[in-house]
Parts: C-alpha cells; structure tokens; sequence
C-alpha cells in the first residue's frame, strides 16, 4: 500500500498529514518543529508506516530546503509543488477550511490524486545554480550602481569626457582615470605620457591624436575645478570597486559553468542562451515536469497577457502579468535581446512585430514568449535545440 504525506511548510513548524490509498487520514495530523528533534521525529513517524510514502511539501520560502535534504538523504521520494497549485487544488474542492492542518491534508491528497512524481534529483544542484544566479545579478547591480556614481562624478567636473570614449569603462578609459579626474588634472598632464597610457591600454587603438582631443576638451570644459581633490578619492574608490565586483563576478560564472556542465541540459544549445543566463533561466524554472504545457510555464514567468476588463468595458491593451519571479523575466528578457542577434527567425518575429507598430518593449516581450517555448520544448524533451 502506497502512502501520501503532505507537509505545509512554516518557519518554525510544520503540519504533517498521512492519508492512504483511499484518501483517508491514517493518523491525526501532527506538527513537528523545524529542529534537528523535530525532523528525526517526523522519519521516526514515516518509518513506521512500513511501505512506500510518497512525500510532498510546498516551496515555501526557504523553509523547505531542509526538510528536503533531511527526507531524501533518507531515500524517500519528494516532490517540491508550488503553493499556487494547492490554492488551485483547494478552490476545486469542497471543504473550504483554511488552516495549517486542512492545508496539510490537502497536499496528501493533491499527491494522491494527482500522482505527482518526485521531483527531478537535480534540484540540489539547481539550487546552488540559483544561489549563484541571483548572487551574480546581486553584483551586477552593485556594478551598476558604482559605474553610475562614477559618471555623475564626471558629469561634475569633466562633463565632456564621456562623449570621448564609447563607454567611460573601456580599459583605456580607466587607465586614465586612474591619473586624472578632472578637467583641469588632464588638461595638466604632460601629453607624451597621456599618448602612452592610450597607446598602451587600448593596444595600439589610441595614440597622440586621440591625447590631443582629450586635452583640447579640458581646456575646453566647463567640469568644476574646486571639486578635483574629493572627485580623485571618489574615483580611485569606485575604480577600484568596480574591478573587485567584476572579478567576483567572473568567479560566480566559473562555478555555474562547473555545475552545469554536471546537469544534462540543453539549453544553452539555444541561440542566444549563454551559461550564465541559461543557469538562471534553468535555476528559476527548477524541474520542469512541475509544468504539465507551456501556458503554465509562461504564466509562471510572468510574461503572459493581462487584459483590464471591468462589467461590460474590455480594455483593448494587454500588459505582461508580471507575476513569478522577476530573476527568470529578466534572463529571458537578457536571453531574447541576445537572440535578436543570433537567431534570424526570432529576428524575424521581432521586425514583423515592429513593423505593425509594436513599439519595442512590447516586440521583446513577444520575443521572449517564443523564446520560453522553445525553452520548454528543449527541458520537457530533454535534447538539443534544432533550428528550423
């Protein structure tokens, strides 16, 4: 006889049900702590039921994470399922009751009648990608955030330098930022030894001509003098953080690529798709057998339509829903940008988009919809990407 556990997560506590092939309550539903005791007690009350249980517990937080490890370390199968399905789950039903033990009875048997298999054995792995995604999306906004100071402290007293580079961070640029900040600072510096730090760090790109309009701007410049002193520390400060962020940076990356190249996936195989975005991607979708079509994917991410209607009024705009997780929108937002670039047919589609007026956020949007398909139709089959 198949057993159903299911356990509503808490921080401190957590509601266990058993019910039996017939959908009854083997035993009154108990709570167990969030403790070493707590979960030792729980396998004592599994072990005794002698056959197959099959456990499922909400992703609640990250409550769940060691009840998840403690029970498979054990060799009992786990399924993690969305809350959102137990609400759906509920809402079908009869009892309307909603408290911690209801809702435990009601994940054993969503388990029972759904047969929810155990979730994929990658999930430790995918949750490490996951701690790594969201840390690296944590430093590319301390990178941003440094990079904008840098630029208002230029906008400051040398206003005219950034029109002098493609971007105030190419590798030349912050060789020079490193002697000067200024306006007045590079108007002073000796021109041989500006030419040098160009001609070195741009290898061989830049030289006296480029030296030569850096210094006319200065002298040109309208950059506040007396702010030169306080702009040097700031400067060196920013530099330096920046360069410490982007080798932390690049450290996270290395250790996705190391633990994806341990997961069977196929979805860097898709134009557009590099590691670090594929890692997010994969790492915020987690086991794809939680999604039973596509739809149910595309409104997890949060990128599926939202119409305002209201009585008999129905709003002619749509809008993304933007509910799930904000870390996947924006690796497919990343994912679909760079795909324009690699995938002639979802250039295609994006053109065709502008071209009936789309404006471009919303062409993207629709990229990134196709794209997500594409994407599931790679995890759920497990293969390659083929380019039609």
């Amino acid at each position: 006889m198949t057993f159903y556990c299911g356990i509503d997560v808490a921080k401190r506590k957590h509601a266990v049900a058993i019910l039996n092939e017939s959908g009854q309550v083997c035993k009154p539903v108990f709570v167990t702590e969030n403790t070493r005791a707590g979960l030792e007690y729980l396998l004592e009350h599994l072990s005794q039921l002698g056959d197959e249980v099959s456990i499922g517990l909400e992703a609640t937080g990250h409550y769940w994470l060691s009840l998840y490890d403690a029970l498979t370390s054990q060799g009992y199968p786990v399924s993690v399922i969305n809350p959102l399905q137990i609400s759906a789950y509920r809402k079908s039903g009869v009892r309307k009751v909603k408290n911690d033990r209801s809702d435990a009875v009601w994940i054993a048997d969503f388990m029972r009648i759904s047969n929810t298999p155990a979730s994929s054995r990658d999930i430790p792995m995918l949750l490490q990608l996951r701690e790594l995604s969201r840390f690296r999306y944590w430093l590319s906004e301390q990178i941003g955030d440094c990079k904008r100071k840098l630029v208002t402290i230029l906008d400051r007293v040398f206003p005219e330098y950034e029109k002098l580079f493609s971007s105030v961070f190419v590798e030349s640029s912050r060789a020079l930022l490193r002697q000067a900040v200024s306006a007045q600072e590079f108007a002073e510096l000796d021109l041989r030894e500006l030419t040098e730090v160009l001609n070195k760090y741009s290898r061989g790109r830049f030289g006296q001509e480029k030296a030569r309009e850096i210094q006319y701007q200065a002298r040109q410049s309208i950059g506040v003098g007396f702010l030169a002193n306080a702009a040097q520390v700031e400067m060196r400060c920013l530099l330096a953080q920046i360069e410490l962020l982007e080798e932390q940076q690049k450290e996270v990356e290395t250790a996705q690529t190391q633990l994806m190249a341990r997961i069977p996936q196929y979805i860097t195989s898709i134009p557009g798709v590099g590691v670090p975005t594929g890692a997010a991607i994969l790492s915020e979708i987690g086991d794809i057998s939680r999604f039973d079509s596509e739809d149910k994917l595309i409104a997890y991410a949060g990128i599926d339509a939202t119409v305002h209607q209201s009585g008999q009024f129905q709003g002619t705009k749509t809008h993304m829903s933007k509910r799930g997780s904000p870390y996947l929108r924006l690796a497919l937002w990343q994912a679909a940008s760079m795909a324009l670039q690699h995938n002639d047919e979802l250039r295609a589609y994006y053109d065709k988009k502008i071209a009936e007026g789309k404006a471009h956020g919303t062409a993207l949007g629709a990229v990134c919809r196709k794209l997500l398909i594409r994407i599931y139709v790679v995890l759920k089959e497990n293969r390659p990407y083929v380019i039609h």
